[in-house]
């Protein structure tokens, strides 16, 4: 198993910086501002060619002035028990804190090895500041710029070298890992719905709105079968936005739409239907990725109101450009049908992965046309040649015709119908196109320039030059002979 190391310290000394450059990703949020980071990030990192497992934590606090500073200590207890390695970040800027004693203390009575930085040291006059940080009883500092990444190579070096032994899994990682995004408006339940999934509290859970600021990513094993979950911050009306760190989750939170397989689309049950939800509905098909509907929070709907088929209609009235997307009522508080949800995931992903065959594709629109012609074009019949599906995740379909812009959108709606009736493909987004057939194509060059090649590619020229000749002397004698015959009649 591989090495972890924790990343702790106070707010705003420069974790996630410091994450993202041993990374090499842009997958923690920053922001000069503290408190951006509240739940535990994992990355997978290397160096040395030696692989690790990196853990980015929240601002630790000891006082509750902040909050979620209960909850982010918890956090950080956590990690520092599961670290091999723990990475003590300090300010070089701001000089210590009493915050800095609290977590020095904590650290030396978990008796695990502890490297302590001093980020923010970018030049010489700045490494004045570093006698300071004596007093905090340590032996060794590594002055570092998470920013500029400067001293990180001398610190990485020897934090790979105090590393346990250990063995790498080799056992074959599943690829199909079918990738979840849990999206939503802010407060419906998000983090909560994870956290039964994975059987743990995992997120940080809170009545307030906007606990989750960046996406977190979980990995769970259910049914022999590998899911990533990916909780996102809650989406919100643009003109609503105004904070620039809550634009930045939001932006997070439509990347991890565009990564994801499958979109969980949460609605709070006790608001019902909103523009908002269908928005996210809209930039879930928008990016097309697979999508279900789940109505969170039904334990806590007035029984007289709890008719399911009218939030059913509602739903389907009000997102028609979903219609394929499943829909189901959950609790992620109690429990209630959340078990369910992976099964239903793992037909959605099936659906949505399926490669249909190519004569069955056809059959299935030849069959469409023969039962329903489509209407013809400035008087000219609309011929549909041959079909194929060119990609899958979503199933993409290009059928050839003879006016692909004479084809009706009502038409389009047509024969996809008749695909998912028939291929069974009923719970996933398939996108069709239409083509012109070019005809002939022209494969000269893709011929290898040879010089055997080239002689008979001359040798063919000479040969068309001879029979061009040879018929342009055919109708010269041809036109005499015509010219005589005329002469002779009269």
């Amino acid at each position: 198993m591989k090495p972890v190391v924790a990343l702790v310290g106070r707010p705003n000394v420069g974790k996630s910086t410091l994450f993202n450059r041993i990374t090499r990703t842009r997958q923690a949020l920053v922001d000069d501002f503290p408190g951006v980071t509240r739940d535990r990030h994992y990355a997978d990192a290397v160096w040395n060619e030696k692989e690790f497992t990196l853990v980015d934590t929240g601002g630790f606090l000891l006082s509750d002035d902040d909050l979620f500073a209960a909850e982010i200590r918890q956090h950080v207890e956590i990690a520092v028990n599961e670290a091999d390695i723990v990475l003590f970040v300090l300010d070089g800027r701001a000089g210590v804190s009493p915050f800095d004693r609290d977590l020095s203390d904590i650290l030396r009575r978990s008796q695990k090895p502890v490297f302590y930085l001093i980020n923010k040291i970018e030049n010489a006059s700045q490494h004045h500041n570093i006698p300071e940080f004596y007093s905090l009883g340590i032996d060794k500092f590594y002055p570092v710029s998470a920013e500029h990444g400067l001293g990180m190579d001398e610190l990485l070096d020897e934090m790979t070298a105090a590393f346990p032994d250990y063995e790498l899994d080799n056992t074959p990682v599943d690829d199909k890992e079918i990738c979840i995004a849990v999206a939503g408006r802010p407060n419906v339940g998000k983090s909560s719905l994870i956290n039964k999934l994975f059987g743990e509290q995992r997120l940080m859970v809170s009545e307030q709105a906007g606990t989750t600021r960046d996406s977190v990513s979980l990995t769970i094993e259910y049914g022999g079968r590998r899911f990533k979950l990916i909780d996102t911050a809650g989406i919100r009306r643009k003109g609503k936005v105004t904070e620039k760190i809550e634009k930045y989750s939001i932006m997070k939170s439509l990347q991890s739409l565009d990564a994801c397989d499958v979109a969980l689309i949460l609605i709070d049950a006790s608001e019902g239907v909103t523009d908002q939800d269908i928005t996210i509905a809209g930039y879930a098909q928008d990016r097309g990725c697979g999508a279900m509907f789940l109505f969170n929070k039904w334990d806590i709907v007035d029984s007289d109101e709890k008719d399911q088929k009218k939030f059913m209609d509602e739903l389907r009235m009000q997102s028609k450009f979903l219609s394929f997307a499943p829909a189901m009522t959950i609790s992620a508080r109690t429990g209630l049908r959340t078990h369910k949800i992976f099964d239903m995931v793992e037909s959605i992903y099936n659906e949505y992965s399926h490669r249909i065959n190519t004569g069955l594709l056809n059959r299935i629109i030849e069959d469409a046309v023969f039962r329903s012609e489509p209407p013809l074009h400035k008087g000219k019949r609309l011929k549909f040649y041959y079909a194929t599906q060119v990609s899958v995740k979503p199933p993409t379909i290009v059928c050839f015709v003879n006016y692909p812009d004479a084809v009706h959108f009502s038409y389009k709606r047509y024969l996809l119908n008749q695909i998912r009736e028939v291929a069974e493909l009923e719970k996933t987004p398939i996108n069709l196109y239409f083509r012109e057939r070019t005809g002939k194509i022209d494969f000269s060059d893709r011929i290898p320039d040879t010089p055997a090649n080239k002689r008979y590619a001359e040798k063919k020229k000479r040969k068309s030059v001879k029979r061009k000749k040879e018929r342009e002397i055919q109708q010269e004698r041809k036109k005499a002979r015509e010219t005589k015959d005329s002469q002779n009649s009269f």
